[in-house]
């Protein structure tokens, strides 16, 4: 009997990537609009990489089975 497998969450595929050292990268939240009133400072800051905190890092592993 063939082993079960487990679904992906479509929505967590779309916006977490895992990287090599195991760590999962995320997107930076206030970059949509309004950037006009923001500094350039913060602006830059955004455009960093940004990863999951460890808190919420079993819960996108949980939404990501087959990530490294």
């Amino acid at each position: 009997m063939a082993k079960l497998k487990l679904k992906t969450c479509s929505g967590a595929k779309k916006r977490f990537k895992m990287t090599g050292t195991g760590k999962i990268k995320r997107n930076a939240s206030k970059r949509r609009h309004i950037l006009t009133k923001k500094t350039t400072k913060l602006t830059r800051g955004l455009r960093m990489n940004h990863y999951v905190d460890k808190t919420n890092e079993a819960t996108v592993r949980r939404m990501l089975p087959y990530g490294k």
